[in-house]
């Protein structure tokens, strides 16, 4: 058996080679004729497996250790009996801490009290469940958007993206990139999104960048619309659209997900669903990789502070997002070296918080996080 996998797979060497012959290539530049005797291929988002690459191989299995599919042509895939699968909801406690980082780091800059506020998130799958929940836990008032839930579940606690464009101050995205059909999201964020706005918002991406139309973003923050902006993903990455880059407040190169934990879930999972397809019998096999229960700590003195205050320092210390702000800025033609070698951060739970004059309600609050 031989499986080609990209070398940027965190926790996989060491693993596969007990049950196959094992290639490790960088993920843009895997070719036909590496795999073209292969019988799986594991991949990130940045490998295209479409039927250039997967015509006329030996490969039945693809599998990618990242939550998104637009990368692999589905219905080629189907034509040609080739199973795929993702890591579906491997990162998202890590975008959930981005986010909260994010946002928090937003307002401190430009003293917004969210509990004032609105916000509309568009996409609530497994990550925009959880910004759900934190956006309750900073007070703000919830509006979600999502028809394919919305058709199963019933209207009920769902919003329009009208109600969305005419009520939110703060909008943020968590969809996959669809193409085609009713549920299409490239340049979801279009002119006419942003002329419909009723107010300027905070706008936050860390779904794909090609849901949003770049061009038209820029216009909106040139107009107003959008206020202050939070991006972490690109149209057309791992080029950065470099007037974009100066205009929003916070630019990351698509690390919202990049905590050590969700990398190595997104490993486990890859390999257990290899296991499967190919009956290898694999178990347990990146609990090496797990960390001892040793936290990081972070002392607060919350006397004369506000919630906001107090979760918005925490946060500032277990993940500092203007480090990788600077980082995109001083080189964006960088972008994939950023990504690649990027330090995986701590999740909420990877930190014992010690709260020095804390409110009871407060100590609950910041448990409700995922802190210990």
């Amino acid at each position: 058996m031989k499986i080609v996998a990209d070398d940027k797979i965190p926790f996989l060497k060491g693993i596969l080679e007990h049950y196959a012959e094992v290639k490790y290539l960088a993920g843009d530049q895997i070719a036909k004729s590496d795999i073209h005797d292969a019988d799986a291929l594991l991949t990130r988002s940045i490998t295209q497996c479409n039927e250039d690459l997967l015509a006329n191989t030996s490969v039945k299995f693809v599998a990618s250790a990242t939550i998104g599919d637009d990368h692999i042509d589905k219905d080629f895939c189907k034509k040609s009996n080739i199973t795929w699968t993702t890591a579906k909801g491997c990162n998202a406690v890590a975008v959930e801490q981005y986010f909260t980082a994010g946002l928090l780091a937003l307002s401190d800059k430009h003293q917004i009290d969210l509990s004032r506020k609105i916000i509309g998130i568009i996409g609530v799958g497994n990550i925009g469940k959880r910004v759900q929940k934190v956006s309750g836990l900073l007070g703000l008032k919830v509006l979600i958007n999502d028809p394919p839930r919305e058709r199963v579940e019933g209207s009920e606690g769902f919003s329009t993206l009208k109600e969305i464009q005419e009520n939110a101050d703060v909008i943020t995205l968590h969809t996959p990139l669809i193409f085609g059909d009713e549920d299409k999201t490239f340049h979801l964020v279009d002119q006419t999104f942003f002329n419909e706005l009723k107010k300027p918002v905070i706008f936050i991406n860390t779904s794909r960048g090609a849901v949003v139309d770049s061009f038209f973003l820029k216009d909106a923050i040139n107009e107003g619309k959008v206020k202050h902006t939070l991006i972490d993903v690109w149209e057309g990455e791992p080029n950065v659209d470099e007037e974009l880059l100066e205009l929003v407040d916070i630019a990351t190169p698509h690390i919202a997900g990049y905590s050590i934990n969700g990398k190595i879930m997104g490993s486990t999972m890859t390999i257990q669903a290899l296991s499967e397809f190919f009956d290898l019998g694999i178990e347990n096999c990146t609990s090496k990789y797990l960390k001892n229960q040793k936290y990081d700590t972070v002392r607060i003195d919350c006397d004369h502070k506000s919630d906001q205050q107090i979760l918005t320092e925490i946060l500032a210390k277990c993940y500092d997002i203007f480090k990788d702000d600077s980082s995109l800025r001083k080189d964006p033609g960088n972008f994939e070296i950023l990504r690649k070698d990027y330090n995986f951060r701590g999740e909420f739970n990877d930190y014992e918080v010690i709260l020095k004059n804390a409110s009871q309600e407060t100590i609950e609050r910041v448990k409700q996080f995922g802190f210990i």
